[in-house]
């Protein structure tokens, strides 16, 4: 399928205008990111507690600062207190820490845990808290008070009980606003639901889902892993495309991936967003994406310049991009939709990784026309430049002045 047919567009024409933009975003990046003192790591790499807290109803300003606030009076050093990834819609806040030991880690884990329930439970009313207990505290708490009431039921099937009433309100975002709310669990009759309500209560949030705990070790590891992964990849890319065109080929490719790779972290500093390692994976992807859509110009501008070596290199490079451009537009423009869509619906958990490839993609596909495509012009130019200028060495001359001077000899 062909979108455009003979196009005759002279992309060269703007390329000092993107050169330019890309400079700016390089730069703004650069600036945000020394700032910053780097970019804003996830827990994976920076080592730390972080734990996802959701509410019955959206966290606002002074929610947030009344656990800021709480969790600071009890713990060693401030925790960080924020909306998750900024979304009003997902109604939950993040709690994080950062460095220590596993033991450190641990407390930390139990204090915010206890700060939370002290701070919006009802601790002293000795009931249970359903949006927070486990399937073990759950059983445990209603195997008595069952059995009183006149329903005899097996530790086994106590057990099972607990696990369906605590699918059901997992089935509810993990935040039951209402006993009510239960109703169809399996095995939850009207009795069990009235010792359900005697012997348990309700807290407007849940604590007990996305508590990820990493220690230093792993995150120094994972970070080094990452960097690492980023690193060997351009280098094999390098190396595969200086065998199959020229050296200035693999060049031009390596730094446009570099180029949309610095852009997207330092659009993630500017915007406060955090690495994590589905941003790393994003990231590799982006690499890969960038580099084949390079690729195919770069196999484009080789097959005419086999056809007609006679033409200058820069035309030969807008006619092969025309020649591609259906190509670029198609894919391009699909995946980006794919991204875009992830991006609005896909949720908190794959913000980072859709916002990451939504750059990416437009970054990296006007990067291969661009970026690549003009630095293999200016080499190419600077190397017939520098052809033109170099003298004839004085041997060379005189062998030439010695060989015209010969008469010609006519073979009969």
């Amino acid at each position: 399928m062909e979108l455009f047919k003979q196009t005759n567009f002279d992309f060269l024409r703007w390329k000092w205008h993107f050169i330019g933009a890309s400079l700016i975003l390089s730069v703004a990046g650069l600036v945000s990111l020394a700032m910053n003192g780097g970019p804003k790591l996830g827990i994976e790499f920076k080592g730390g507690m972080e734990m996802t807290v959701k509410f019955a109803s959206y966290p606002d300003a002074a929610t947030v600062e009344k656990v800021r606030s709480a969790l600071t009076s009890v713990m060693a050093s401030a925790p960080t207190v924020q909306s998750f990834q900024g979304s009003s819609a997902s109604n939950e806040i993040v709690i994080g820490t950062e460095g220590g030991n596993d033991q450190t880690l641990a407390k930390n884990r139990q204090i915010v845990l206890d700060t939370m329930a002290k701070t919006f439970g009802q601790p002293g009313n000795g009931k249970l808290d359903l949006n927070n207990a486990t399937k073990d505290q759950l059983a445990e708490r209603l195997r008595d008070p069952l059995q009183k009431a006149g329903v005899q039921l097996s530790d086994v099937q106590v057990a099972a009980l607990a696990s369906d009433i605590l699918a059901a309100r997992n089935k509810l975002g993990g935040v039951v606003t209402n006993f009510d709310q239960l109703r169809g669990a399996s095995g939850l009759t009207p009795q069990v639901l009235t010792v359900l309500n005697q012997e348990c209560y309700l807290a407007p949030y849940t604590a007990q889902r996305d508590i990820q705990i990493v220690g230093p070790k792993v995150g120094d590891e994972l970070r080094k892993q990452a960097v690492n992964a980023t690193l060997l990849a351009l280098a094999g890319m390098l190396v595969y495309i200086w065998f199959r065109f020229e050296w200035i080929y693999g060049v031009g490719a390596v730094i446009a991936c570099l180029h949309d790779t610095i852009i997207t972290i330092g659009l993630f500093s500017l915007f406060g967003k955090e690495i994590t390692l589905t941003v790393i994976a994003a990231l590799l992807t982006l690499v890969g994406y960038s580099m084949n859509d390079t690729i195919v110009i770069f196999d484009r501008i080789r097959e005419n310049n086999r056809l007609n070596n006679k033409e200058s290199l820069a035309s030969l490079i807008n006619r092969s991009v025309n020649q591609t451009l259906s190509r670029t537009v198609m894919t391009s423009g699909l995946t980006f939709l794919a991204v875009i869509a992830l991006f609005l619906f896909g949720g908190p958990v794959l913000h980072g990784f859709a916002f990451a490839l939504v750059v990416g993609i437009l970054i990296g596909t006007y990067s291969s026309v661009f970026v690549a495509s003009p630095i293999v012009l200016f080499w190419h130019n600077y190397a017939d430049a520098r052809k033109k200028t170099v003298p004839v060495p004085a041997v060379a001359a005189r062998a030439a002045e010695v060989s015209a001077a010969k008469p010609i000899r006519k073979v009969r």
